[in-house]
């Protein structure tokens, strides 16, 4: 008899595997995987263009933490501000990286792909010193990316805010700090705050933070509401603070302080050895530094010559900073308010790459501002040739880590005032996950509606759950039935010795 209920028993186990296999294959669509939906935002920054191409499942468009970078691609050349002058090989400059993604996007999928391209700082620039221009440039590239198969939806020039929300946006949804789905499905809101958002691009830096504090100058405040939550958040973008208008507006405080024209001067940011021949006009072709325009003629030519001396450039690269203005009940710099910093901060970009060089390349940790403040220093401190053997792939950017560590080190202490308690709550990095951090994918999901105002509807994850709780269901009954089945048997053989 016990034999006779074990065999049932087993077959009922049996049954129950087999059932899990039918629901697992059937749960799903019979039109097999929904495959993916795309997008494409093509970041044209100052001093390059990068283009990033996103995928998110088909059926899960408003989830959160679904969509991921597919592939991207740096544009050759500089940035497409620098075609004021010829605008239609500004849009030709694109052609490679648009025809990557006619290959990394599926045919099928190019048409109902969006398109997007999102100008910053040097088109910023271009505007303020010639609309014209600007406006042939944004069309020629527009002209460009409509003859493509994908859903063109605009070329436009951010504004400094814009894209400092931007990067918040999309530092936070990477990281999943605004909404993430729990693993039966239902929608989970995690009790962590967000993260703020720090970028050094090439013509500007941004900073935006979530705060309580009162926002003196409403200017800086953008309240937004995403996922029913909503968010005060603090952001100020400042133009000519970028990576390479910093270096252009230090060279011309090192000029300026040449009592008359000298055929060669001094660099003390520049590295011992390194000397490099220049015209006037690389200088003062920016509207950073046309106040600051000497009298000469921009043809002519100087010699630059690097000096190292870490303490005399920490000197120069705080006169691009104006410490004592301010209006308001605290200030960054140039009376701009800010509220005090508070919470965990990424900072990505030039940040990285400048915290990276130092921690990698010249194998100095950085945890606290006294690190990075020497770490500067060392970095000016070393030759031209020592700098080459340590990074002889980095040959064309070698020469600027001095200035752009100091540079740094005073944004960040003096200027954000990150003090030794708040500094180790900075993370450089780069990337989560696979994804790279910068505005792009933010602007995207803005433009797409991918992040509702609203907390998202529980259906589909009710559907889901049912699914869950009905296979966990079967596990249950076949464990218990083989567990069971195994014991009756054990009984049985048992009794019959």
């Amino acid at each position: 008899m016990a034999r006779r209920v074990a065999v049932i028993l087993l077959l009922l186990a049996l049954g129950c595997l087999l059932g899990i296999l039918l629901l697992c294959l059937g749960s799903g669509d019979t039109r097999g995987p929904p495959g993916f939906k795309y997008g494409i935002v093509l970041d044209a920054g100052s001093s390059h263009t990068a283009m990033f191409i996103y995928k998110w499942p088909a059926d899960k468009e408003n989830d959160t933490g679904v969509v991921s970078e597919h592939s991207m691609c740096d544009v050759e050349g500089p940035g497409i501000s620098s075609y004021s002058s010829t605008p239609p090989a500004a849009g030709t400059s694109l052609v490679p990286c648009l025809n990557q993604a006619l290959r990394d996007v599926p045919k099928e999928k190019h048409a109902g792909t969006p398109l997007y391209l999102g100008a910053t700082a040097g088109m910023r620039l271009l505007n303020i010193t010639n609309v014209q221009a600007s406006d042939a440039v944004l069309s020629a590239v527009a002209a460009m990316l409509k003859l493509y198969p994908f859903d063109f939806r605009g070329a436009k020039i951010l504004s400094g805010e814009e894209e400092g929300v931007f990067g918040w946006v999309t530092a936070n949804y990477l990281l999943e700090n605004f909404i993430k789905r729990g693993w039966l499905g239902e929608w989970i809101q995690p009790q962590k705050k967000t993260l703020g958002a720090m970028d050094f691009g090439g013509a500007s830096t941004q900073i935006t933070f979530e705060t309580r504090d009162t926002i003196e100058d409403p200017r800086n405040e953008v309240m937004l509401k995403l996922y029913g939550q909503v968010y005060k958040v603090y952001t100020h973008s400042f133009l000519c603070y970028g990576r390479d208008q910093v270096l252009k507006r230090l060279l011309s405080k090192v000029l300026q302080q040449a009592a008359s024209y000298q055929a060669t001067i001094t660099h003390p940011c520049w590295p011992t050895g390194y000397h490099k021949s220049l015209s006037l006009s690389s200088v003062y072709d920016s509207p950073c530094t046309e106040k600051e325009r000497p009298s000469l003629a921009l043809n002519t030519t100087i010699t630059v010559v690097g000096t190292g001396n870490g303490s005399l450039c920490a000197l120069h690269v705080s006169k691009l900073f104006d410490f004592t203005t301010c209006s308001f009940s605290r200030c960054s710099f140039d009376g701009i308010f800010q509220p005090e910093v508070s919470g965990n901060f990424i900072a990505f970009s030039a940040f990285f790459y400048t915290v990276d060089f130092i921690q990698v390349v010249m194998g100095t940790p950085v945890h606290l501002p006294s690190d990075l403040k020497d770490a500067a220093e060392t970095v000016c401190a070393t030759s031209w040739s020592e700098l080459l053997q340590k990074a002889p792939k980095l040959e064309k950017r070698l020469p600027d880590y001095c200035a752009v560590s100091t540079f740094v080190y005073l944004l960040t202490t003096k200027g954000y005032n990150f003090n030794n308690r708040s500094f180790p709550n900075i993370a450089f990095q780069k990337k989560a996950g696979e994804t790279s951090i910068g505005w792009a994918l933010g602007y995207m999901l803005n433009l797409t509606n991918m992040i509702p105002a609203e907390k998202p509807s529980s259906h589909k994850s009710m559907l889901y759950n049912y699914w869950v709780i009905l296979i966990l269901l079967f596990v249950v009954t076949t464990l218990t039935s083989l567990v069971t089945a195994i014991c009756l048997l054990w009984h049985s053989k048992s009794l019959t010795i």
